[in-house]
């Protein structure tokens, strides 16, 4: 008898588990480090938790990677910073539509004492001239990331070798990475400026060159397409781009940043 009802206790409890289990809606984003690294998702997350019920399980790595995860069927959404590879998405038919929602902007950061010179260039490509003339350091995120995309665009046919160029180091790791070790070998590095300055008390770098318009630095969310891609949760990918684009995610996102840094760190794209 004792042995029976402990059975009857032990499958009571498996189909309580089962039933919380099955009330539980998991949102699966793939998405490029910067809006990890500066805080934004880990600040949003808990408010669209409570708007809709999802959890999310968010992978984070450089925009190449983070897509590539999502046309492995990995992702039931994208949220990413490199235009070009974002319509290549969508037009093969992995990508619903590309809804670019915010945007911030790269900066280059580099030493106090600035030994290439660059603080007072016209924009960016003057300033990749000057380091690369003064063979001064710099690291470059190397990952096929949307910032690594973005550098590779300035420098265009002047782009150095790393196997040749000693002085520009091809790191092949994340933002918060490449800023630590940007920091602890004095050198220059095209960083989205979020990302900097959550993480600027722990560099010994500064903010050389900011905000050209070479340098605007666009973010986009795309459902992934269900035909291209099954078992796709299209219900929660819909849900949390009408709640990132709504009101509630907007006034969120404006704010960000103000109270520690007297400026949102992100913009919403009007429209």
């Amino acid at each position: 008898m004792k042995k029976l009802l402990s059975i009857l206790l032990v499958a009571v409890m498996l189909l309580s588990l089962a039933a919380c289990g099955a009330g539980t809606k998991t949102l699966r984003i793939s998405t490029t480090t910067s809006v990890n690294d500066s805080g934004l998702l880990g600040y949003l997350l808990p408010y669209f938790k409570e708007a809709t019920g999802y959890e999310v399980d968010v992978q984070s790595a450089g925009t190449g990677a983070a897509i590539q995860k999502a046309m492995d069927g990995n992702a039931d959404l994208i949220l990413v910073h490199s235009k070009a590879s974002e319509e290549k998405f969508v037009a093969d038919g992995y990508g619903v539509e590309r809804i670019p929602f915010m945007y911030n902007y790269f900066v280059i950061v580099g030493p106090k004492d600035d030994p290439a010179g660059i603080k007072d260039s016209k924009d960016a490509t003057a300033a990749f001239a000057k380091i690369a003339a003064s063979e001064a350091k710099f690291v470059s995120r190397g990952d096929d990331s949307g910032t690594h995309k973005a550098e590779l665009k300035i420098w265009a046919e002047t782009a150095p070798n790393a196997e040749t160029d000693t002085w520009y180091i091809n790191a092949g790791k994340g933002m918060g990475e490449c800023l630590t070790m940007a920091s602890e070998q004095g050198a220059y590095c095209l960083t989205d400026k979020a990302t900097f300055l959550s993480n600027a008390k722990n560099l010994d770098l500064e903010i050389l060159l900011a905000e050209g318009e070479d340098m605007k630095n666009t973010y986009s969310l795309i459902a992934c397409n269900p035909e291209k891609l099954p078992d796709i949760d299209t219900e929660g990918a819909k849900a949390f781009i009408d709640w990132m684009t709504g009101d509630e995610a907007s006034a969120l996102i404006a704010k960000y940043g103000e109270a520690e840094y007297g400026s949102a760190l992100f913009y919403l794209i009007e429209e």
